[in-house]
């Protein structure tokens, strides 16, 4: 689960990476409504990315590195070029993990939440 600031620009992000949208679930606690859990799957696979919005101002930490979704792609340079035409950029170049290893980069959703191409 990650969490987030703004669901319609984390709803953008991952759907540009190719995620659908699958469901919402408004969590009300005392018949106020505290968070809503947002559900995000690819394409024919079952797994799915949970994004929670707090919606009563409570702070928290965000983008702290503690963890990360993998994405495979047929074709990291197109993914990353069709990326940049929505605006999104990697944070740094794309690079080999290890001679003869996997290609891959990081894309930081808008609040900085990891997603690893490769």
């Amino acid at each position: 689960m990650y969490r987030i600031t703004d669901p319609e620009r984390s709803r953008a992000f991952y759907e540009a990476l190719g995620f659908e949208s699958r469901r919402e679930l408004p969590i009300v606690r005392d018949g106020e409504l505290e968070a809503t859990n947002y559900f995000f799957g690819m394409p024919g696979e079952d797994a799915e990315l949970e994004l929670t919005f707090n919606h009563d101002g409570r702070a928290y930490d965000l983008g702290t590195g503690y963890g990360h979704v993998a994405i495979g792609v047929d074709d990291l340079d197109a993914t990353l070029e069709r990326l940049a035409g929505q605006g999104i950029e990697p944070e740094r170049p794309p690079y080999t993990v290890r001679e003869g290893g996997s290609r891959l980069c990081f894309v930081g959703d808008p609040d900085r939440n990891f997603t690893v191409l490769n």
